[in-house]
């Protein structure tokens, strides 16, 4: 056993199969046992734990965890005093930011939050939810809600604040946004002792590049082309690039390799242009990291 321990949080429930699909790519392999709340990670030097992101912050902030995935909502929910790390744009639905909303039924004449005066308001968030209508000077009656929040509006509450990534679920259920109380995504995030451990921050900040060079390289591929120098400035100039083209050169001086990165939905459009431009063996490669 390794005599440093960094104690990493996993995110149990729908940010569990991303964050360990995400730690496979950035070279970690996480191993999870439907029996067991502790996943294997290949590297002795960390402990991980699977737990409710809605408690990440709060279990960080304790230092019973070094380190852990979470929402910014939840760090803001708890009013945790932890270190964010870094942004990881990643959920189970897309690479947007979670909105949490206030809402109400279509056909209710509320408009603005000052119309919920003494109104009730179910919701997970409870303290985000205090807050918002503390800046709106408007007392409500805020509960919590165990689940299906979309459906208690109106016999069971007047309104709710709720979570979406897409507002499907709010549509089908016959429910109209009056305001956002909050953005939120994805946060690395670290107790404030273990960031000041010279030895924890650096196992910290190793381990938010390699995720942060995965999620830099989605969508994107790597092209490489051997090009004549007399058509160099016009396969230059199609080119869209990431940084500035690599051109090397080869061992017939009139010709040159040029390699860059672009969009993976964007090579079905430039390929065939780049050939007009004279390029020739065009390869296109994966790209699971960038790193600047």
């Amino acid at each position: 056993m390794a005599e440093k321990i960094l104690k990493l949080g996993i995110p149990a429930g729908s940010l569990k199969d991303a964050t360990g699909e995400l730690f496979k790519k950035a070279g970690y392999n996480i191993k999870f046992s439907s029996r067991s709340y502790y996943p294997e990670i290949d590297d002795v030097e960390i402990e991980c734990l699977l737990i409710r992101a809605q408690e990440m912050a709060r279990y960080v902030e304790q230092g019973l965890l070094d380190a852990g995935i979470t929402g910014h909502d939840w760090v803001v929910e708890n009013e945790a005093d932890v270190t964010e790390v870094c942004e990881l744009m990643f959920s189970k639905v897309s690479r947007r930011p979670v909105r949490w909303v206030l809402c109400v039924p279509e056909d209710s004449p509320v408009q603005k939050p000052e119309d919920l005066e003494g109104k009730r308001i179910a919701t997970e968030v409870v303290g985000l939810t205090k807050s918002f209508f503390a800046k709106h000077n408007t007392n409500v009656n805020v509960e919590f809600s165990w689940g299906a929040t979309e459906v208690k509006p109106p016999k069971l509450a007047d309104a709710i604040v709720e979570v979406t990534e897409t507002g499907s679920s709010l549509r089908a259920n016959d429910l109209r946004i009056v305001a956002e109380v909050l953005q939120s995504t994805t946060r690395f995030i670290a107790n404030n002792d273990s960031i000041a451990d010279p030895w924890k921050k650096e196992k910290i900040d190793n381990i938010a590049l390699m995720l942060q060079s995965c999620l830099a390289a989605e969508g994107k591929v790597g092209l490489m082309m051997n090009v004549s120098r007399t058509d160099l400035e016009t396969v230059l100039s199609t080119l869209p690039a990431l940084q500035k083209p690599t051109v090397a050169s080869l061992s017939d001086p009139q010709w040159v390799a040029v390699s860059t990165i672009v969009d993976e939905s964007f090579v079905r459009e430039i390929v065939p242009k780049l050939r007009t431009a004279g390029a020739q063996g065009i390869v296109e490669t994966p790209i699971n990291k960038i790193i600047d």
